[in-house]
């Protein structure tokens, strides 16, 4: 099983190319950065794990920009995104990111999107929270016709082009892992409709273990058509070997441990306990 690690980077964090080294000279599989463009101070929308909004949200820098540095310092470490809120991004231009992080990672760009939460944040983008959902898949859709046509169109509700010239493609074909992260039972279809792959976050509110989820989403594969190792499943949030190792025995392809906002001497101890589940799991 592999095992990542996140962090919210900002300007009081350790910066991506140090927690990338760190990472790969560990043998963790993967980093990523999540996404936030801002956090508007009407806060109405509630923070779905609770409780108040960490300072970080506010401060997180962009993560196309944070996981190019982390990718320039490492040679094997994959570099994700945890996730990009395709809702509040042009798709035409995140397609040249995606395509352009893939090419500069030698092919080692994971795409983790989510469709948001925070309503008045995809307001200020000019994003209907009511809508988001189509748009994300209509966005997603036209993406990949834009990742894998050479004169790609796409006529959508939401998304409508005319043929077009774009450079680059990925290194990965037929295009960078699409892993739609989200709570189930919603996001998981989403994930078996357009993805490749789900990531759910283990702290939801609504379910206390994401292992016990599994043979439901076994079952919607099925139903689906879809092979699971089609849609592997990503675990967001782990705790202890324990834990890792009932998730590897449960099925799951990944998880991923999310670290604090803060510097080398707060960081590399917590990854030096990690280490040794990295090499035993």
């Amino acid at each position: 099983m592999k095992i990542g690690a996140a962090m919210f980077f900002t300007d009081y964090s350790m910066t991506p190319a140090d927690l990338a080294r760190a990472l790969e000279e560990r043998g963790f599989e993967s980093v990523w950065s999540p996404e936030h463009s801002h956090i508007p101070l009407s806060r109405k929308t509630p923070f779905p794990q609770g409780g108040e909004l960490p300072k970080a949200y506010y401060d997180v820098m962009d993560p196309f920009v944070s996981l190019t540095a982390a990718a320039s310092v490492t040679t094997t470490l994959r570099v994700g995104t945890g996730v990009c809120l395709v809702a509040q991004r042009d798709p035409i231009q995140t397609a040249k990111l995606v395509a352009s992080i893939d090419q500069v990672s030698n092919g080692r760009f994971l795409f983790g999107i989510g469709n948001g939460w925070n309503a008045e944040e995809m307001a200020d983008h000019g994003t209907a929270f009511e809508t988001r959902h189509k748009l994300a898949r209509e966005r997603v859709e036209a993406m990949k016709r834009i990742w894998t046509q050479s004169k790609p169109e796409y006529h959508g509700e939401f998304v409508n082009f005319d043929p077009m010239m774009t450079w680059p493609k990925p290194t990965q074909k037929p295009h960078p892992p699409v892993i739609v992260g989200g709570a189930f039972p919603f996001a998981a279809r989403r994930a078996l409709r357009y993805g490749d792959g789900w990531m759910p976050h283990r702290r939801r509110k609504q379910y206390d273990d994401v292992t016990t989820l599994l043979p439901q989403f076994k079952q919607m594969a099925a139903e689906a058509n879809r092979p699971l190792d089609t849609v592997p499943v990503t675990v967001w949030g782990a705790k202890d070997a324990d834990q890792v190792k009932r998730d590897r025995d449960a099925g799951i392809d990944r998880v991923i441990l999310q670290l604090e906002a803060a510097k080398a001497d707060v960081v590399l101890p917590v990854l030096d306990r990690w280490a040794e589940i990295v090499r035993n799991v």
